[in-house]
């Protein structure tokens, strides 16, 4: 018989209330208006999207990369594994309590990958941060983006403005890279109007559906050209 799940912390956000629960171990779950969002025991979406959006960066001297979204710390990890000792990742987190749970009750699950000295958090939205970059000057932009929120593209959303998935903030997301940077994004699952968009903005694109059998979360890649110049944001 499963064990009873117990609630570490709750706090009172936007969407609902946003809740830590444990029931093992290493067996949590965080929720937002009683929706899980993510679950410490079934996260190998998370772990393939950090794998394979920094895997071009093996041998770079010194990458940078831009995580959105810290969650449970899963993709972080799996980002950090893949990258050398002279990195920097910045971390973009909207909740400070979310950075709180990952140095406290959930550090264990990532060897806490928070306090890795390679990782700066930034408390604040991803959005602005690739907007910013696309307007900085090469050296302050990123050899890698990727994108782990909990609400992926899918087909409701706006094709032009929206902050994320829109094709406005796909140019930013471009501007933002270097070239051959990439661009990594978890969703829910394929949207194909998404794929298009990405394309339109000029990355090759492909995308893969980690695991075996039953639902599988989709990790969309989108590549720059090396050779390709950084196109003026339309923001």
């Amino acid at each position: 018989m499963a064990k009873p799940w117990k609630t570490i912390e709750s706090i009172t956000t936007d969407e609902g209330v946003l809740e830590l629960r444990q029931r093992d171990e290493r067996d949590f779950l965080i929720t937002v208006g009683g929706l899980v969002l993510m679950n410490s025991m079934t996260n190998r979406s998370e772990v393939v999207l950090g794998q394979l959006g920094c895997k071009h960066l093996k041998g770079h001297p010194e990458p940078r990369v831009l995580v959105g979204g810290l969650g449970m710390g899963c993709t972080l990890r799996a980002v950090l594994d893949s990258l050398p000792t002279s990195a920097e990742v910045v971390v973009a987190e909207l909740n400070p309590v979310v950075l709180k749970w990952c140095r406290g009750p959930l550090a264990a699950l990532t060897s806490a990958a928070v306090s890795d000295p390679r990782v700066h958090i930034e408390i604040g939205d991803v959005a602005d941060l690739v907007r910013n970059a696309s307007r900085a000057d090469v050296a302050d932009k990123f050899d890698a983006i990727v994108f782990d929120l909990y609400k992926g593209p899918h087909y409701r959303t706006d094709k032009l403005k929206d902050p994320l998935y829109g094709s406005r903030a796909i140019e930013n997301a471009r501007s933002a890279l270097k070239p051959g940077g990439v661009f990594s994004i978890w969703g829910e699952s394929y949207d194909e109007s998404f794929d298009k968009r990405l394309r339109s903005a000029g990355f090759t694109v492909r995308h893969e559906r980690p695991g075996r059998g039953g639902f599988r979360h989709v990790v969309f890649l989108a590549i720059l050209p090396k050779t390709s110049g950084q196109r003026k944001s339309k923001t």
